[in-house]
């Protein structure tokens, strides 16, 4: 049994006599061992969290096989220096490259920008994002009755959608792993279902120059012919 015993003193005449005080712990031992069961089976049920990540394949796809995705629908996300996120829309034809401002600039925060990446993808994927809030609220109020099976096949719908947003996800040697790890939560907050994280190309890099140096790099340097 777990006590202190403070001790205590003989009276002397004229000073109040000490009294001899015992703290019994044995409450405390046990409240602490309810404790670390109750931390212990509160970890047991916390699983972590699993993100799918499309990772680009060297094998030919069939043309059946591949994904459809419009065009217009589309996204490039160049990750560059400096928390810098650099960006363009759709598929780059042969002009986009005679002008630098083809890519545009923005940051992960939303308050250093007034648009930021999240403001950007928020908006172009507004239909999916207003489905998923409501697909939440469903599941919300049904409770049990709306299993995890059929949320998370409700939302691979959503998000797969032919009109959804597709994300294209290209760090530069100059982009922080933590870049990439922000770009792939923005995913998740924006509802995003369609991302992939691919290889940056020689046409991206040569964009990225001509765009830093406002169009010097381009009149010195001839743009890299197009796959």
């Amino acid at each position: 049994m777990a006590s202190i015993d403070t001790g205590g003193e003989e009276a002397v005449k004229g000073k109040p006599k000490k009294l001899n005080l015992r703290v019994d712990f044995t409450p405390m031992v046990d409240m602490n061992m309810l404790l670390i069961t109750f931390f212990m089976f509160c970890t047991t049920l916390s699983k972590p969290e699993i993100m799918d990540i499309a990772m680009p394949t060297d094998q030919e796809v069939e043309e059946t096989e591949k994904p459809k995705v419009k065009e217009s629908r589309a996204i490039t996300l160049l990750l560059g220096e400096e928390n810098k996120v650099y960006y363009y829309v759709g598929k780059l034809e042969e002009d986009a490259y005679k002008d630098y401002n083809t890519i545009k600039e923005t940051t992960y925060s939303t308050i250093e920008s007034n648009e930021g990446l999240r403001d950007i993808l928020l908006e172009r994927n507004a239909d999916a994002v207003k489905q998923m809030r409501e697909l939440k609220i469903e599941r919300k109020e049904k409770g049990d009755r709306m299993s995890d099976e059929e949320y998370k096949e409700r939302s691979k719908t959503i998000k797969g959608d032919i009109d959804a947003l597709t994300v294209v996800i290209k760090p530069t040697k100059d982009a922080s792993y933590k870049n990439l790890v922000d770009a792939l939560d923005e995913m998740d907050i924006c509802s995003v279902g369609k991302y992939a994280i691919v290889d940056i190309s020689d046409g991206d890099i040569w964009l990225l120059e001509n765009y830093r140096t406002k169009g010097a790099y381009g009149v010195a340097n001839s743009a890299p012919a197009k796959k």
